[in-house]
């Protein structure tokens, strides 16, 4: 996910400030709880998650994975992009913290005080701090493997820009599919979502789709936690009920992104990008699961 932007929702469930007590998880946590995962059969072919920013593993893929993990699959989580991002920089260097001044504010896991002083390219301090969290949500889910495509994330500018993001991207999937074949692949449903690295990731699966090279698919809508809780299915092609064992591993996932600890190098940027995001996806103990449709259109769009 790359949005400093809030939806308006509202969500059930857990209040926004014991979100913030919960997520102050300690290394030991996320350890232990990685530790209970089952191990995965030698046999068995890898599961492929893609997550194109650092935090759309927590918000929308964690429960799926957990699923395959118990069924004893190998499960692979790549982060796709690296996830540069200008506006959290800058938002990194606000007092106060904007989320806590929004006509429906969001706690700050700092207190509302930020003020580091961070360079504005958007990468300096921004990407290592993002992946830290992705890293530490990646223990809490016990996958098997990490892999970092560290693909720069460059395609907003124009149409040249975007075909050339998701030749990159292409380049690096399809080495993976070669590396394991038989391995399903899962991505998020870019097509409904919001930023052109998500729909890259989605181009690129219906490229390989198309020539065969991979074919056990399924996309998951991390976006649907922005919809009113009873139009999150909608399209859907298979609801993921997440048992509340998992949901429990979920939620130690997304505490990573709103966990302040400056010596980890967390700074609670998941948090601070999509609030509105995780704490609806935190209430919601379900996944939605989706099928390239048939009148897929490829391309950067409006």
């Amino acid at each position: 996910m790359n949005t400093s932007n809030s939806s308006n929702e509202q969500t059930g469930g857990i209040s926004r400030r014991n979100v913030l007590a919960a997520g102050a998880l300690t290394a030991a946590a996320v350890a232990c709880q990685a530790g209970r995962a089952p191990a995965a059969s030698a046999a068995a072919k890898p599961a492929i998650f893609y997550a194109p920013h650092q935090d759309d593993d927590a918000i929308g893929l964690a429960g799926s994975i957990l699923e395959h993990k118990a069924a004893g699959r190998p499960v692979y989580l790549v982060l796709v992009s690296n996830g540069r991002n200008p506006d959290l920089a800058k938002l990194m260097n606000t007092n106060p913290c904007p989320l806590t001044t929004w006509d429906s504010p969001h706690p700050c896991a700092a207190g509302g005080r930020h003020n580091l002083s961070w360079p504005t390219d958007g990468t300096t301090k921004v990407v290592a701090a993002r992946t830290a969290e992705f890293t530490a949500s990646a223990k809490a889910l016990g996958v098997d493997k990490v892999i970092n495509f560290k693909v720069v994330d460059d395609g907003f500018d124009s149409v040249s820009a975007y075909n050339k993001l998701v030749d990159r991207i292409e380049a690096k999937v399809r080495a993976l599919a070669a590396q394991y074949p038989g391995a399903s692949h899962k991505f998020t449903a870019g097509w409904l979502e919001r930023t052109e690295t998500h729909k890259a990731c989605s181009d690129v699966a219906y490229r390989l789709m198309n020539d065969g090279t991979i074919s056990d698919v399924r996309f998951n809508h991390v976006y649907a936690y922005g919809r009113p809780r009873d139009r999150r299915a909608d399209g859907a092609a298979y609801v993921l009920d997440i048992p509340s064992s998992h949901m429990k591993t979920k939620r130690n996932a997304m505490y990573a992104y709103n966990t302040w600890d400056p010596s980890r190098n967390l700074y609670a940027l998941g948090y601070h990008s999509v609030p509105d995001l995780l704490e609806a996806a935190h209430a919601d103990p379900r996944e939605f699961i989706h099928t390239l449709p048939s009148d897929y259109r490829p391309g950067k769009g409006d």
